[in-house]
């Protein structure tokens, strides 16, 4: 075992490309961490393999607070907050409605127990890789920008390790076990500002010339486990 560093914190996002929180623990099972990513509104008329209402297409969704009042494997019970302060159960239709108006599209509400991934149920991404792009871009740069489910805090590495990760087996705490699949590549969610929604495209311009669009990884569960903040994080051999 290789000792890499520790959980910073961990995030979970229940409404795709609503506001997440920031968690000292969580349960990671082999659908990702529970309660995450569980609901989204789809674009009724869409006929990609994309077809969720995200940022990209109405950026204000960030701006949407997300609060689980019940998580099991098979339920999730979720209350979002407008940004004028109205509440809603996710199920509301005034809440579909709204967000019908705001994106001009038709929508309907998925659940899934699953997730609503957009390439594996965990994203990864260390505080060292989120400093370096702030200081390149010269932009203040909020981790939740990245929206990740484990932010690490490397002891010892530098920017961008993660990205050497992929095909290794991570441990995590005293039983999870992730298995690095792939590396995340971004795209404009990163430039939009987690508690204002407001732009700033240098971000992204940077990750794009200086690491191919990529920063962070994405990966599997393949040991379910419990996960804190500043438990130990470990490359097997």
């Amino acid at each position: 075992m290789q000792a890499v560093g520790v959980i910073g914190q961990l995030g979970r996002y229940p409404v795709k490309s609503m506001r997440g929180q920031w968690l000292s623990a969580a349960t990671l099972t082999l659908q990702g961490v529970l309660a995450d990513r569980r609901y989204a509104f789809v674009q009724k008329q869409s006929r990609s393999s994309f077809p969720w209402l995200t940022a990209r297409e109405l950026p204000e969704l960030l701006c949407y607070n997300t609060t689980v009042e019940k998580a099991s494997f098979k339920e999730v019970e979720v209350t979002v907050t407008a940004p004028g302060g109205e509440k809603f159960p996710i199920w509301s239709e005034e809440l579909r409605r709204r967000l019908e108006e705001r994106s001009g599209r038709e929508l309907f509400l998925l659940y899934d127990y699953r997730g609503s991934y957009d390439a594996a149920p965990i994203s990864l991404i260390t505080r060292q890789t989120i400093a370096r792009i702030a200081e390149e871009s010269e932009a203040e740069v909020d981790p939740r920008r990245f929206r990740p489910n484990l932010l690490l805090d490397l002891e010892g590495g530098e920017a961008f390790d993660e990205m050497k990760w992929v095909g290794r087996i991570v441990r995590v705490g005293d039983t999870a076990r992730l298995a690095i699949t792939k590396a995340d590549e971004r795209c404009m969610m990163i430039t939009l500002d987690p508690a204002s929604a407001k732009p700033n495209p240098a971000i992204l311009r940077y990750v794009a010339q200086q690491h191919k669009l990529c920063a962070g990884v994405y990966a599997q569960v393949i040991t379910a486990g419990e996960a804190r903040a500043g438990d130990p994080v470990a490359l097997e051999a």
